[in-house]
């Protein structure tokens, strides 16, 4: 084989997973379990799939090496192949709004604005600052079986259903950080809103878990409030 066809192969097999990557659907799995190891059942569920169809999208990330398994009596769970795929997810959704416009305008139309900056948000280094500090109460709205799977570190599990009810644990004066899966994640800036309504300040995270996975920042797992 000559260094032309050397080359050819190299890239055919970066392309491998770059088409991975160009499907809806499996981004929305790449997504998912950015937030931590999930059944295939699970995963067909959350995404809005059949098995079937679920199974055929999780082959083809597991071909391209995306996704990695494990078995459990008859039960297969996915898990992205390491942080380096959430890097990559983050980043391509990153350019996505950096440069298109149309990516913008469908995710303020997701979001219920007409503005992406409707709320106020706080950076990952301001956030680690200040949770240092002890001036910000960290809400993780997510669902809390993704809490469990990995949180930020004495974030409090707070799923958005039930925000409202555990709003009178947290002082008045105290600012509230709100955070959920990650940039595409409309919970925590839903979230924001609703204790704005209610008189309370509250920012939310520039990003989510995902994000704050793939840069390396530590991370709890377990239960807890």
């Amino acid at each position: 084989m000559d260094d032309a066809q050397q080359r050819s192969e190299l890239f055919d097999r970066l392309a491998v997973v770059g088409k991975a990557f160009a499907s809806a659907n499996r981004l929305k799995i790449i997504d998912l379990l950015g937030q931590g190891e999930r059944s295939v059942d699970s995963i067909a569920r959350e995404v809005g799939l059949g098995v079937t169809t679920a199974s055929a999208h999780l082959q083809i990330l597991k071909l391209a090496n995306v996704v990695a398994t494990r078995t459990e009596g008859t039960r297969v769970f996915y898990r992205l192949a390491g942080d380096d795929v959430a890097t990559l997810y983050a980043s391509l959704g990153a350019v996505a709004r950096t440069h298109s416009a149309d990516v913008e305008r469908a995710l303020a139309t997701y979001f219920g604005t007409g503005a992406l900056d409707d709320v106020e948000l706080i950076t990952r280094k301001e956030l680690r600052r200040r949770m240092k500090a002890g001036d910000v109460v960290v809400v993780d709205v997510r669902p809390p079986e993704e809490f469990e799977a990995g949180h930020i570190p004495g974030a409090r599990s707070v799923p958005f259903g039930d925000l409202l009810e555990h709003l009178a644990e947290v002082d008045d004066d105290v600012e509230i950080v709100a955070y959920c899966r990650g940039a595409h994640c409309v919970l925590a800036h839903d979230a924001v809103r609703l204790l704005a309504a209610e008189g309370r300040s509250a920012v939310r995270l520039e990003d989510g878990m995902l994000e704050w996975r793939a840069a390396g920042l530590p991370v709890a797992a377990g239960a807890g409030r």
